[in-house]
């Protein structure tokens, strides 16, 4: 438990961001191995989204505006 103890310790000295990476990576390793590809395939979709709008082939749109259109 000591040895817990001083980890968690050396943790919470860690910076906010450094935390949060090693929190996501403790926790990707309960999930099986199908999720890595599902976020990968996410992270490629976010890309070509991103890749999209910067080239003009789509547009941005107000999040007051699709929420109205949801709300019809």
């Amino acid at each position: 438990m000591k040895a817990q103890t001083q980890l968690l310790q050396q943790v919470l000295e860690l910076d906010p961001v450094s935390r949060a990476e090693l929190i996501d990576a403790a926790l990707a390793s309960f999930d099986a191995a199908g999720a890595q590809a599902i976020d990968a395939a996410w992270a490629r979709e976010a890309e070509s989204r991103i890749d999209a709008y910067e080239a003009g082939q789509v547009r941005a749109r107000s999040a007051r505006d699709v929420f109205e259109d949801l709300s019809r």
